[in-house]
């Protein structure tokens, strides 16, 4: 390239997204009110006024958690920033780590602990299937040395639900701790941290929270932070080392990087957002869409994927003879709406439709049925035109 190139003027369009109503895996529809939080004048990353907002931030995330733990804060990136932080912080290398793998997630952590140093075992089940705790109690019997057990509570490729109350029993008796990924439940399902005896806990905020992706709320017992202090050996992350970050968040203020300022206020905003209408009464929203979408759907002959569903991520089957991504391509096109397609064995196969946070609404339920009806009739699909409203309207009615 030429210095003349280098120094030539170049136009560039204006940045104007289109308005897209987001029924995807992620990220979920953003509020107003978050969006224009983000606008606000950048501070320092150690002004007092941002300093007072993380203490106010460490507090509204431990609400989410439903925990006291004092090492809850929000990790600068995005979800999986969050599963590398509590998996590099718990693990030095030659742990056993026996890790949870019904999906794409669980996969990410197993290798994400392996790249840690862990000797790692793992329990595998076919995608859309749930961990089972004898599966758990036979793992952790052949292999007693094991340091951490890692599972996804809502798996996001296959929208499976996973229980955790008995595997944490299991895992405890043990002697070991419990590591759980709630990207896509923190918000939305029920997550209790200190109720479910969960070590360590990590979430992203593009999902229930609906904040746009860019920060990870994590949190760790006192078990789990003991097990970090009395390590011999450092952090393989110096970014996401937790008895650094720990010393920023806290009263000590000691800079470790700069924080990513107005991100932090977006997520803020979402926060108070979650807890103005209340976590249980968020959660059964969730329920209650979750129910009234289900129905439209299967009034529409379609059925889930997972024997047990989430209420946040509807895994759908793919009818037999309709093109996945021509359907996925004209809701973009026609109607701007963004669902997932989906992943591994479920490629071609499955449609991932997320009712999250913000995007959980009757509104939307009711804009994606009637679109997809369409679609559905064009693949050549017979079914009684406007049955999935009916049907959602009635679910509506009942739950």
């Amino acid at each position: 390239m030429s210095d003349s190139d280098l120094n030539a003027e170049t136009s560039f369009p204006t940045l104007n997204p289109s308005e897209r109503i987001l029924l995807g895996p992620g990220p979920s529809g953003v509020a107003p009110r978050v969006l224009e939080a983000m606008a606000k004048p950048t501070l320092g990353h150690l002004d007092p006024e941002y300093l007072a907002m993380m203490d106010n931030l460490r507090e509204m995330l431990r609400q989410v958690f439903r925990t006291r733990n004092p090492l809850t804060l929000a990790v600068s990136g995005t979800g999986s920033a969050g599963m590398e932080a509590c998996v590099a912080n718990l693990i030095e290398p030659g742990d056993a780590m026996l890790v949870c793998v019904s999906g794409v997630f669980g996969t990410r952590m197993r290798d994400v602990a392996e790249r840690c140093g862990a000797e790692v075992r793992a329990i595998e089940v076919l995608w859309g299937e749930t961990i089972q705790a004898e599966q758990v109690a036979a793992a952790l019997a052949a292999h007693p040395e094991t340091k951490v057990v890692g599972i996804v509570h809502a798996e996001t490729s296959t929208g499976a639900h996973q229980p955790l109350e008995e595997i944490s029993r299991l895992v405890h008796e043990a002697g070991a701790l419990l590591l759980v990924d709630a990207v896509t439940s923190l918000g939305g399902v029920d997550v209790r941290v200190d109720d479910w005896q969960i070590d360590a806990c990590y979430s992203g905020t593009q999902k229930c929270l609906s904040c746009p992706p860019g920060l990870s709320p994590v949190t760790f017992s006192p078990r789990a932070w003991e097990k970090i202090e009395s390590r011999s050996s450092k952090v393989q992350s110096w970014y996401l080392d937790m008895t650094m970050i720990g010393r920023y968040w806290s009263n000590e203020r000691t800079y470790h990087h700069t924080a990513p300022i107005n991100m932090s206020y977006g997520l803020y905003e979402a926060l108070r957002i979650v807890l103005e209408e209340g976590l249980d009464a968020r959660i059964e929203r969730h329920r209650h869409h979750h129910e009234m979408l289900k129905a439209g759907l299967e009034a529409m002959g379609l059925t889930y994927i997972p024997e047990r569903s989430l209420t946040t991520l509807n895994a759908v089957r793919v009818p037999e003879g309709v093109d996945d991504a021509r359907v996925r391509s004209r809701l973009l096109a026609e109607y701007g709406i963004e669902i997932g397609a989906g992943l591994g064995p479920f490629k071609g196969q499955a449609w991932r439709v997320g009712l999250m946070g913000h995007s959980s609404s009757r509104r939307n339920i009711a804009l994606f049925l009637a679109a997809l009806e369409n679609l559905l009739v064009d693949e050549g699909l017979s079914f009684d035109r406007g049955a999935a409203q009916a049907a959602a309207s009635a679910a509506a009615t009942k739950s």
